[in-house]
């Protein structure tokens, strides 16, 4: 499932607009310690995580990661997501929490 079909199983907006959406997802990651997620994130995972700043975009640059979903409904950064989009990251906004999320993909076969 590509990062536009998940996005629309989990009632998201891809905050970055087209950015990276056809990516394939292999995998789950929901972490919110950066360094953790540079050492244990699988390449093509969709990584979860409540952290809006500009550093989640190097961190999934560094772990080609296939997005980065934003749970809870929040807000991500203007400059973090302008860098996203530049570097070609997908983020996802979903009002959906971390866990549901989790459960959906899991639906999925993901």
């Amino acid at each position: 499932m590509n990062v536009s079909e998940f996005a629309s199983k989990i009632n998201a907006v891809a905050v970055t607009g087209d950015t990276a959406c056809d990516r394939q997802i292999k995998g789950m990651y929901c972490c919110d310690l950066l360094s953790w997620v540079m050492s244990h994130a699988e390449k093509g995972s969709a990584w979860i995580t409540v952290h809006t700043h500009i550093n989640i975009v190097a961190v999934a640059l560094l772990t080609d990661v296939s997005c980065i979903i934003i749970p809870e409904g929040i807000e991500a950064e203007e400059n973090t997501v302008k860098r996203a989009a530049e570097e070609g990251v997908a983020i996802l906004s979903t009002p959906l929490s971390a866990y549901e999320v989790c459960c959906i993909a899991h639906e999925c076969g993901i």
